[in-house]
C-alpha cells in the first residue's frame, strides 16, 4: 500500500509539473476518484509549482451528475459562470415537524432547549459521543457537519473507544478534525488557504500534537475540514461553544453511519443508528435525545 502510494504520488506530481510548464498557471481543479486522495492531495502545493488548488467535494464518479449538469448549463445554455462551490450541503432536508414525527413514531423521549448549542457542546466536553443531524445532507463521500458523529479530540482514548462502540473498523483509520478555518493555521501546516470538503491530509504542528491526540494520523497528519462563517452555520455555532468551554477550536469528525453503511440521510435512518449504537447523545433538528434517558 505503501508503494503504491508513493507511485501515485510521483505520477501526479510529475504530470501536474508538466501541466504547470504548458499552462503558466498557478491554480489547478482536479477532479476523478484519484483526486479523494487526502494524503497526496495535502502534498500538492508543496511538492508542485501550483499554489491554489480546488477539488469538488464529490470528485468520483457520483461528481458526474454535477458535471452534466453545468455542462448543459454552461455550453449548452451558454449560461454564465456566477457560482463558486464552497459548500457541499446540497442534498435532502427535514423540517422540524418531520423530524419531531419521526421521534415519536420511535416513541423516542427528546427535550428541547434555548442553549441548544451550549448543550451539545458540554456532552462532547464530557467525553460523550453525539450524533449530530443537522440541514441538508452533504453532497460526497464526506461528512462535514450536516450528518457527523462528534466527539472530544483532546482524548487520546476517543479514537479507540468510537470503534469499539460505534464505527467498528480498522484501528489505524483516522478521524478528522472539524476545525474553526480563521484557526486553521494555529495547529495545523497550513499555507492561508482552506480545506472545507475535508479532502487534504495536512501535518499537524508538533507543539500542538498533544492538544488534540484523538485527530492525528500515524504519519502526524490530520484530514482537516475548515469550516467558515457563511457555509454552515449552525456547526460552526456548535465549534464555537466548544472552544468557549475547552480553548480547542474543533471537534472531532467522522461520518454519521456504521460499518458497511451508507451515511445516514433521513431522521429515521439516524434514530436507528442511534440505537443500534452505543453513542451517548443525538442531537437531531432542535432536539436532544439522550440514551441514558430513553
Amino acid at each position: 500500500a505503501a508503494t503504491l502510494q508513493a507511485i501515485l504520488e510521483e505520477t501526479v506530481f510529475h504530470l501536474l509539473k508538466r501541466l504547470h510548464k504548458v499552462t503558466g498557471q498557478e491554480n489547478v481543479c482536479l477532479a476523478g476518484g484519484v483526486a479523494l486522495n487526502c494524503v497526496m492531495n495535502g502534498k500538492i502545493t508543496r511538492c508542485t509549482p501550483f499554489k491554489r488548488m480546488f477539488i469538488q467535494p464529490n470528485a468520483g464518479d457520483g461528481g458526474i451528475s454535477l458535471g452534466s449538469a453545468l455542462y448543459l448549463y454552461h455550453h449548452v445554455l451558454n449560461g454564465s459562470r456566477t457560482v463558486t462551490l464552497k459548500c457541499a450541503s446540497l442534498g435532502t432536508e427535514y423540517n422540524d415537524r418531520e423530524i419531531r414525527d419521526a421521534l415519536e413514531r420511535f416513541k423516542i423521549r427528546y427535550n428541547r432547549y434555548n442553549d441548544f448549542y451550549r448543550r451539545v457542546a458540554e456532552h462532547i466536553a464530557d467525553g460523550r459521543i453525539v450524533g449530530w443531524f443537522q440541514g441538508r445532507m452533504e453532497f460526497g463521500p464526506r461528512a462535514l457537519g450536516n450528518r457527523s458523529i462528534l466527539a472530544d479530540p483532546r482524548r487520546p482514548e476517543m479514537k479507540d473507544i468510537l470503534n469499539s462502540r460505534v464505527k467498528h473498523r480498522e484501528y489505524f483509520r483516522p478521524f478528522a478534525p472539524s476545525v474553526l478555518e480563521e484557526e486553521a493555521g494555529e495547529f495545523f501546516e497550513m499555507d492561508g488557504f482552506g480545506s472545507p470538503f475535508m479532502l487534504q491530509a495536512i501535518e499537524v504542528k508538533d507543539e500542538k500534537k498533544d492538544k488534540v491526540p484523538a485527530i492525528i494520523h500515524v504519519d502526524g497528519t490530520a484530514r482537516v475540514q475548515t469550516v467558515d462563517r457563511e457555509s454552515n452555520p449552525r456547526f460552526r455555532r456548535l465549534i464555537e461553544e466548544f472552544k468557549k468551554l475547552t480553548g480547542i477550536p474543533m471537534v472531532l469528525n467522522t461520518s454519521f453511519n456504521l460499518k458497511g453503511e451508507p451515511i445516514v440521510c433521513s431522521p429515521e435512518d439516524a434514530i436507528k443508528s442511534f440505537l443500534a449504537t452505543q453513542m451517548d447523545v443525538l442531537a437531531i433538528g432542535d432536539y436532544i435525545v439522550e440514551k441514558d434517558n430513553l
